[in-house]
Order: structure tokens, then sequence, then C-alpha cells
């Protein structure tokens, strides 16, 4: 099934005809115009060090004309951020917010319209793009590659050219394609090959055709949708048996896990196990592997649910910059219950640990 403009949304509740309407003039700007000249490191960071954000999103001007070429016009509230995006004003807000470094992922709508072809060079052209923004500003960058699912041939291409010849982070994914869920059987020749490389796989909330603009008349999608689609994602990799069969991936999942900690799916498992040690073949075990940012989670309730489930050392800084600035994050997360050391966990600590380029 594809998607159709009705029935794909995106984050801060905007469908594909919203986005387009009120995005398409940044289509025009030229990538001088969005990449300034070097800019150095903030001289001071926050009292608590610099952070490194794993939910940071980027805009090529020919990914905005990708999707206006969709004739989707229809303007939605919430996306002004799109029209003023450019790498200079990124990097202000990063220093704002303490973030020596921010690791790139594309958001919705993704590349996928239906175009095999179309979709192949859109992922080509976004992972030039990042792959000159880590080029241009040292340090400050990484990069997780886009691949054109629910194209495979395509992306295990993508795949080998994002990681030998742009020397990408890892990948970058959403929950969802077609209403095709991660663990989906088509997708598996991809997750081997993540396996083989020992990949960082990013996930970001979307919404599927089924649930998305709309479905709940008056409900924005990003209130429920996107992260049940998350915790759909979640369930079919362990339930399909891929997050068994690819040990070596080291799985992030964009804020904070969604609904999935409300679902039956650990009904059983949580109530017995939260003191133990999970036997390796439960899906406890799997998600306690598994990482989460704090996008959307930077609270009190969020963080507490996470501690409870999972050691702090798989939570991870994330803002989801343009929509949210960096340090409003920070701002949530200080007044959270975390501890000082566990702070300093999340900025930092767990994604040295997790990703040794993130301290480059």
């Amino acid at each position: 099934m594809k998607h159709t403009p009705s029935s794909t949304a995106f984050a801060g509740g905007a469908s594909r005809r919203g986005f387009l309407g009120l995005f398409g003039s940044l289509g025009a700007l030229g990538t001088a115009a969005l990449v300034p000249e070097g800019r150095p490191l903030a001289q001071t960071l926050a009292s608590q060090g610099s952070r490194i954000d794993f939910h940071h999103h980027f805009f090529s001007p020919e990914w905005v004309r990708l999707v206006e070429r969709q004739h989707l016009k229809q303007p939605v509230l919430g996306f002004e951020q799109f029209k003023t995006w450019t790498v200079a004003k990124d990097l202000e807000v990063m220093d704002k917010g303490g973030v020596e470094k921010a690791f790139l992922s594309v958001t919705q709508p993704g590349v996928w319209f239906g175009d095999v072809a179309e979709s192949r060079r859109a992922a080509r052209e976004l992972n030039e793009f990042a792959a000159r923004m880590k080029a241009d500003h040292p340090g400050r960058y990484g990069h997780f590659a886009v691949l054109p699912l629910p194209d495979v041939e395509g992306s295990l291409r993508e795949i080998e050219y994002a990681f030998d010849v742009l020397k990408a982070d890892g990948v970058g994914l959403l929950s969802s394609y077609d209403d095709k869920w991660l663990g989906d059987k088509s997708f598996a020749p991809v997750w081997a090959e993540l396996n083989r490389r020992k990949a960082i796989v990013y996930t970001h909330a979307t919404a599927p055709g089924c649930c998305a603009w709309n479905f709940q008349p008056g409900i924005l999608p990003t209130f429920v949708e996107l992260g049940s689609d998350l915790a759909r994602a979640m369930v079919s990799l362990i339930h399909s048996g891929t997050a068994k069969a690819t040990p070596d991936v080291r799985y992030i999942w964009s804020h904070g896990g969604g609904s999935i900690w409300a679902q039956r799916f650990l009904v059983g498992e949580t109530a017995e196990s939260l003191a133990r040690t999970a036997p390796p073949d439960s899906r406890l075990h799997h998600f306690r592997r598994f990482y989460y940012d704090t996008a959307a989670a930077a609270d009190a309730v969020h963080m507490g649910i996470l501690k409870m489930i999972v050691p702090t050392s798989q939570i991870v800084f994330g803002s989801d910059y343009p929509w949210v600035e960096p340090a409003r994050i920070v701002e949530g997360l200080e007044k959270s219950g975390l501890s000082a050391a566990e702070l300093q966990a999340v900025y930092r600590g767990n994604a040295q640990a997790l990703l040794p380029s993130s301290r480059q």
C-alpha cells in the first residue's frame, strides 16, 4: 500500500500536504545560503559540560523541492521552522544549548513517495548534503544515513556508499514504510548487512497509513500516533525475531520509546523481572539493550518510567531540533530527578561509550 497525501503524518501533526505548503519557499534557497563558513564551538558551555544530541534533523533544498513536486500545498500550523532553517542558525542553537555535536537524521516524510528511482536519488542527495555539513564543521556533526526503504536493493547500495564512502556514523530509519514495520521479513537482507557492520540504527517515529492525519479528528498525530507507531516498530522487531538475529546492531529509539511502556507486550515479564537480569531470549532483554533518547521525554514522569525498566546507561540526549531547541530539553532534564552523575551520562558519557566517533 502506498502512502497518500492524506495518510502520512509528520512530527508536530502535519501532513505531507501541509509540510509542502508551509516550507516550499525553502526549496528556492541555494546550498551556499544554508551552509556558512566554519563556526567555532561556543567558548562557554553550560556548567554540566557539553552535550551530544542524537535527535537532530536537517533539510536540504533539493529534498524540500522533492516534497514540493508532490503538489501538496495545504498550510499546516507548526512548521514555520522549515522556512528559516539554516546551518548557521542550527549551530547557534546548538551552542545555546551546550551541544558540542549533533547527529543528523531525516524526519518525516523521509524519501519514499512510491517511486524507486526518485527515492534512491533523494537518499543519496541527503546523505551527501549531510557529509558536506560534517566536512565544513569538523567535530560539530555526525550523520545517520538515510535509506530508501522499502526499496531493499536500493537500501543495500546506499548502506555501502554511506558507510564506505561518506563514512556515516549509522543509519536513520522511520518506524514504518508503506505500512510495513521494521521487523517485516522483506527487510531481512538490510538487517543482515547492518548487523554485519555492527551499525548504529536510529529510528524516528512516524505515523502509518492506517492511523495518520485526521484519523482521530481534532487530535494531532504527534499526540498518540507517532508514539504508538514507534511501539509497533519495536514489537515488530522483537516478535519477528529480527532483534534476536541482530545482536550486533545498536538500536536507538526516539521520544523515549514512545508508548511502548504502556503496551501489553511487556505484561508478565516486567513485573517479575525488573530487579533481575532478563533471560537472553526474553522481550525485556531486548528492551534493556536498546537505547532511548530524551526528546518528548525530558520530565520526571518519562525519566522515572525509563529508569524503572532500563539502566541509565541506555538513555541518550536528544532534542528533536528544529521543533524543540536543545536548551528546552536540558531545562526539562534538570528538573526530572536525575542525579548529577546520571545527567552527565545522559548528556555525554553514554554517547561516548556507544559511539566512539562522538568524541571527535
